[in-house]
């Protein structure tokens, strides 16, 4: 391989394998190092940078809309650094989950959607879209070019935020589109819509996706405190 690709690589995955500040490798979902199969426990959220605050709608004049960021594989928190020495809003959500490296189990942070971040920022002009293309390991602002970016919309940026400041046991799920859609009535996750998953006596799973990324995370929650909407 050419030095210069090597590099290249090397700089992608120290973005997001090392950004713990130490030297461990983070696996991908179900893996280890070496190819070994692992469950994925069920862990919180944390994020790596804060955005603008919960309640905020970017269909008001003047206030950012949210922007969906394809990165290269493992370059996520490569690109979140960047954007935000840059001066843009970058928000990456994580995710807590368990893998073992060497025997050795332990608890290691991931992207909650991985290959993407997610920018909030004013409506895109064309000197944006330019700076934000000039970002290493980044692949493409979703939408077909500046002037067409598509916009997520800020409920599911804002069921995601609260996931993350409720700390609540949060998973990867595959995604869902359709199903019975549903809104938290109390508790931290209160006004959050998802897809209910299953039910169970006491519990259920509800998905939250979005749609533009094709991705879903999963929350316990309980079936007394949800309705259909």
């Amino acid at each position: 391989m050419p030095y210069g690709a090597w590099m290249y690589i090397r700089g992608c995955y120290g973005g997001w394998l090392l950004d713990r500040r130490d030297d461990r490798v983070t696996p991908s979902y179900g893996s280890t190092e070496g190819g070994e199969a692992l469950a994925v426990s069920t862990m919180t959220a944390e994020v790596a940078y804060a955005t603008r605050p919960l309640g905020d709608q970017s269909a008001v004049a003047g206030l950012p809309h949210w922007y969906a960021i394809w990165t290269n594989s493992h370059c996520e928190q490569l690109v979140c650094d960047q954007l935000q020495a840059k001066g843009f809003d970058p928000f990456l959500p994580r995710l807590s989950v368990w893998s073992r490296r060497g025997g050795v189990r332990r608890v290691i942070s991931v992207p909650m959607f991985p290959g993407y971040l997610f920018l909030s920022h004013p409506s895109m002009d064309k000197a944006s879209y330019v700076e934000l293309s000039k970002t290493r390991g980044l692949t493409k602002v979703l939408g077909d070019g500046w002037d067409r970016a598509a916009v997520v919309p800020d409920r599911d940026i804002e069921g995601i935020q609260k996931v993350v400041k409720a700390q609540v046991p949060v998973s990867p799920h595959p995604y869902l589109r359709s199903g019975q859609r549903v809104r938290i009535l109390a508790g931290p996750l209160a006004d959050v819509e998802g897809i209910l998953v299953r039910m169970k006596p006491t519990k259920g799973v509800v998905a939250l996706s979005v749609d533009l990324v094709q991705q879903s995370i999963a929350v316990e929650v309980d079936c007394t405190l949800v309705t259909p909407v």
